[in-house]
């Protein structure tokens, strides 16, 4: 679930005391939330296969892919030793009973998931995984919001959807603009979970492989 009002990346180039800081996404939304932290960094596009596993469950597929595509940015930045990156892999899933919901890429299946989620619970699992191979650290996390939907007419989603287009959500709705009408209530530790990356685990594992945010920003005072 995305955001248009974030703070950019500040396009300065790391201190030699701290890694190259690596986002393995090229969402625009992830790249958003990790700009709140002040810190530079770039972005690498994971090449790697979403396709869920059979039987495999919504908040599984969400850790799966998020390490995945951690594994998948330090491979092509050839990260070992020698080079000391951080990188931040992440993924999100939207589930309703038991099933996962992706993104829907048109009006019209976007159409169809907001029609089976009114009135609805669904759970929105965010994972979160950091990889720092110099230190041979790789942490991960999983985040899990349940959104309870509105009882929604046709004619609400219909507006809706052509009022934001959310057709590269999972889920087809962002609670962070328009679409926190469709919603009756959330339930969750972290808010920023819900708009595709958990900053406040992001953080701890990034204190954890010895990257500490505040620190850093610190530094480059």
């Amino acid at each position: 679930m995305p955001s248009s009002n974030s703070p950019q990346p500040i396009l300065t180039s790391p201190t030699p005391a701290w890694p190259r800081l690596v986002l393995g996404s090229t969402s625009p939304y992830r790249k958003e939330l990790l700009a709140r932290f002040g810190l530079p960094f770039e972005t690498c596009s994971p090449r790697t296969d979403e396709q869920p596993r059979p039987g495999e469950a919504p908040s599984d597929l969400a850790l799966r892919l998020a390490k995945a595509k951690a594994q998948d940015v330090c491979h092509q930045l050839q990260a070992d030793a020698n080079a000391d990156v951080l990188v931040i892999g992440s993924d999100q899933v939207a589930e309703l009973h038991g099933q996962a919901l992706g993104k829907p890429g048109n009006h019209q299946r976007a159409t169809e998931q907001l029609r089976a989620m009114r009135g609805q619970e669904v759970r929105f699992h965010t994972a979160v995984c950091v990889m720092r191979p110099a230190s041979q650290f790789a942490g991960t996390h999983l985040s899990t919001v349940t959104v309870t939907f509105r009882d929604l007419s046709d004619a609400d989603i219909d507006t809706y959807l052509h009022a934001e287009q959310p057709y590269d959500c999972a889920g087809s709705a962002k609670a962070e603009t328009l679409g926190i009408v469709l919603l009756e209530r959330i339930v969750s530790d972290d808010p920023t979970s819900l708009i595709g990356l958990p900053l406040i685990a992001t953080a701890r594992l990034m204190r954890d492989a010895g990257a500490d945010a505040l620190a850093w920003r610190h530094a480059l005072r």
